[in-house]
């Protein structure tokens, strides 16, 4: 079950606690009220697409990052062709049009 962090208005008490996702927010146990406000102190640490680190965390090697351009950039460009158009894309950024390993 997860754990989380709450604060009550009422009294201003911070505290934890564990339940499941779809359960109901715990009463303050310092006063009792019901009305808590769920707290969100910290990100998730999972993270998908170019921000995901490939390989072993932040210790990549350089193939590994040409792996990972290799494979989210036809996504970007993709995503970038929708909103801005196939010309804006080759004007603005041309290098997403680049094989890996070219210097062109």
């Amino acid at each position: 079950m997860p754990l989380y962090d709450y604060k009550c208005p009422q009294c201003g008490n911070q505290f934890e606690a564990r339940h499941g996702f779809n359960d109901a927010a715990p009463a303050c146990p310092a006063c009792e009220f019901v009305g808590v406000q769920r707290l969100i102190l910290t990100a998730p640490k999972i993270a998908k697409g170019v921000l995901a680190h490939p390989g072993d965390g932040r210790n990549a090697s350089k193939e590994q990052l040409q792996d990972k351009w290799a494979e989210e950039t036809p996504k970007l460009r993709k995503k970038l062709v929708d909103k801005l158009g196939e010309d804006t894309v080759n004007q603005y950024a041309p290098s997403l049009n680049a094989k890996i390993g070219d210097n062109s």
